[in-house]
């Protein structure tokens, strides 16, 4: 383990705002069969974090203290258990179910990892997981045609961008809630941005043109669901994967990470973006010591792209 011994981790021991936010000097992990523990070199930060530790999602995503945080992560394979796959040195994408990867170290089971494809950054890697995986599951769940006109609010961050571009890939024609900066961004991936504004049914329908919406996927929350549920579009065509009130109450999909969850769809998105049909953009970068500062950028949300700590 290079003379390590500890794993810096992100910890907190309640659940509460940023503050509660700590790290912690833990023992390193040892490997079980067909195990590997990994030293991180990347790994990313989400919206659905900040609810689990403020208790909004305790329910759905139960929590014991003390937690740690984190499910995206990428590095070097620095020990394997026995009939492991992998060996010392490999670099690897994976994802913990474990809440654990915004350390210095993670043990994970091999079935957990795929290779880092050469063209895709560290950062890139370190923060696909999440994003990813929930945008390829929420727009698989929409079952896009060519030609079919699909709305993405959050259109430039960390999912949105993601799931924008898996669209236009599938032939749909896709407007994008964005703030301004993030307009010319979208233009260049074939995407219409809309404003946000006080009255976004408005700007919606002034970018449509008479054009009717027929899907919308929702990564921002914040009344989108009622927005398409009024503008006509059938329910099985409207996939939120933050707003699970609003889901409730209209019965929309609800489609996410966890409907992807596995090292193949890890695989493909990341092959993806090597030979240039996904861009993945990273908004910024924060070392793990400065934990409590990237979730103030993210929670901000108008970022453009995905938040990455580097241990």
């Amino acid at each position: 383990m290079k003379n390590q011994e500890t794993n810096t981790s992100v910890r907190y021991d309640h659940f509460g705002g940023i503050d509660v936010l700590y790290l912690a000097e833990l023992p390193l992990p040892i490997p079980e069969p067909e195990q590997v523990v990994v030293r991180i070199k990347a790994a990313g930060i989400n919206p659905g974090e900040a609810a689990i530790r403020e208790g909004l999602l305790q329910k759905m995503f139960p929590s014991t203290f003390p937690s740690g945080q984190g499910s995206d992560f990428a590095g070097i394979v620095e020990s394997v258990g026995n009939g492991s796959k992998f060996n010392i040195g490999d670099e690897v994408i994976g994802f913990s179910t474990n809440r654990n990867s915004q350390a210095a170290f993670i043990v994970v089971d091999e079935s957990q990892l795929t290779p880092r494809p050469a063209g895709v950054s560290w950062e890139q890697a370190g923060g696909l997981y999440v994003a990813g995986t929930t945008a390829y599951a929420g727009i698989r769940a929409l079952s896009l045609q060519p030609g079919d006109v699909l709305v993405v609010s959050a259109a430039a961050g960390g999912v949105g961008s993601l799931a924008v571009q898996l669209a236009k890939n599938l032939g749909a024609e896709v407007y994008g809630f964005a703030s301004q900066p993030n307009h010319e961004w979208l233009k260049q991936h074939g995407i219409i941005p809309v404003a946000y504004g006080d009255d976004n049914e408005r700007e919606l329908l002034a970018a449509l043109n008479g054009k009717q919406v027929n899907a919308f996927f929702d990564a921002s929350g914040k009344g989108y669901v009622e927005l398409a549920v009024k503008m006509g579009v059938p329910k099985d065509k409207i996939n939120t994967v933050i707003d699970f009130e609003a889901a409730g109450k209209y019965g929309v999909k609800t489609i996410g990470s966890a409907d992807a969850t596995s090292a193949e769809v890890l695989a493909e998105l990341a092959q993806m973006i090597a030979d240039g049909k996904l861009e993945f953009p990273i908004a910024g970068t924060y070392p793990l010591s400065q934990v409590k500062q990237a979730f103030e950028e993210l929670e901000r949300k108008h970022t453009h792209g995905k938040i990455v700590l580097i241990p």
